[in-house]
């Protein structure tokens, strides 16, 4: 008959930590995986309490509370029952720790920088101790002198917070029954004029280095849609002088525009 390891259950008048370590000495010294579940049933509660402190950042508290499950876990595995310490002591900055990555690596629905998001979540704790103990908001001179950085870099990380959640296009710009409009609605239409005036300023500097009759030639050829018979019958030359005052023509607005790139650059 196979034995098996029995569990100690609280009882009336018993002492928590010396059941608290019996699990622990039956998970880390015998293996026991069920005492390592008891375990993590019976501090859920403490998961729960810190979860709360940060469901009010645009996540879920049932997410939080998965992700502080699996700081709770990382705890129990590493806890040392010789250091003389509570496990609940040791799990809480786990628990915050795992929450706090969580928010840091896949709480934004933008990816920014690691840097930002940690002096973001430096100014959230300081922008509130600050408002309550002055009673007002705190300025930015304020923020970066509690934080140690300049205020070009708090102005920064309060930016890069806008960042952290994400508005459905189908969400309702106003609360106001008479502007019910959504992103969506406001999303302009694709407009052609804008590549046509975007040639327009690429090719004026080539251009202009034209003459009168070259500048007709490519209007006739590129505008018009003339063949190239077409124009030398219209200018009395033949076809291939057409052609070759067409590749000259071009030849000079390509090396123009190339030069005025050069200069930009």
């Amino acid at each position: 008959m196979e034995a098996t390891v029995c569990i100690p259950r609280p009882t009336k008048g018993g002492s928590k930590r010396f059941e608290e370590k019996q699990l622990l000495d039956a998970y880390h010294v015998r293996g026991d995986t069920r005492a390592r579940d008891e375990l993590i049933v019976r501090y859920l509660p403490l998961v729960y309490g810190v979860s709360r402190r940060y469901s009010q950042r645009g996540e879920q508290l049932e997410d939080l509370v998965q992700v502080g499950c699996i700081g709770l876990i990382k705890a129990i595995d590493r806890f040392d029952p010789g250091r003389g310490v509570a496990l609940s002591t040791y799990a809480t900055p786990n628990i915050i720790g795992e929450i706090k990555r969580y928010f840091r690596d896949k709480g934004w629905a933008v990816k920014v920088p690691r840097g930002l998001v940690e002096l973001n979540m430096k100014l959230e704790h300081v922008t509130g101790f600050l408002a309550g103990s002055q009673h007002r908001s705190p300025t930015v001179n304020e923020l970066a002198a509690a934080v140690g950085a300049s205020p070009e870099e708090v102005m920064e990380a309060i930016e890069a917070g806008r960042s952290r959640c994400s508005l459905s296009l189908d969400h309702r710009l106003s609360s106001d029954d008479e502007d019910e409009r959504s992103p969506m609605e406001s999303v302009g239409n694709y407009e052609e004029g804008f590549d046509d005036a975007e040639r327009r300023v690429i090719l004026e500097p080539g251009l202009s280095r034209l003459n009168g009759r070259e500048r007709r030639i490519l209007h006739q050829r590129f505008f018009a849609g003339l063949t190239q018979s077409q124009i030398a019958a219209n200018i009395g030359v033949s076809q291939m002088h057409v052609s070759r005052l067409i590749r000259r023509a071009l030849s000079k607005v390509r090396a123009e525009i190339e030069l005025r790139e050069g200069k930009e650059s």
